[in-house]
């Protein structure tokens, strides 16, 4: 009667998939565990056999989900879009604020964005060559 428990433990994860994490570990887990109360109910396996047979179980079908279960990227004509820091890298402005020890202002559009790059004066022309964050890395542009 071993493998009303491996059932009993299915029915518990996957109340517990339902109810707290929809993220389909506890379903694997109950996938797992109903095999193995199907393996016990057709042979009679020890304790430790049993709980070996699960782990197996458990440890495959996390890696069979990893496999088959993720989403592929879908292609897109628009692969910056919520990049936006990465739409401007190549792009030629000019300094709305000089830049001084390293550190100054670029305005793009309606906004302003903080910069990195060698000292200049403000109307100074320069690409973006770099994003980190929400900061463009700068070189002067030479005319």
């Amino acid at each position: 009667m071993m493998f009303w428990y491996w059932w009993g433990f299915s029915l518990l994860c996957l109340i517990i998939e339902v109810i707290v994490a929809p993220t389909f570990f506890f379903l694997l887990l109950a996938a797992a565990g109903l095999l193995t109360g199907v393996a016990v109910w057709l042979v009679d396996i020890s304790l430790n056999t049993q709980i070996f047979i699960f782990s197996i179980l458990a440890i495959a079908s996390v890696g069979i989900w990893k496999r088959i279960g993720k989403k592929p990227v879908p292609k897109t004509d628009h692969p910056l879009l919520n990049k936006r820091g990465q739409q401007y890298v190549g792009r030629i402005f000019t300094l709305y604020e000089a830049i001084e020890n390293g550190q100054g202002k670029i305005k793009v559009d309606d906004s302003i964005w903080k910069v990195h790059g060698k000292d200049c004066a403000v109307g100074t022309k320069v690409r973006v060559i770099a994003v980190c964050g929400t900061v463009f890395d700068v070189q002067i542009v030479e005319s």
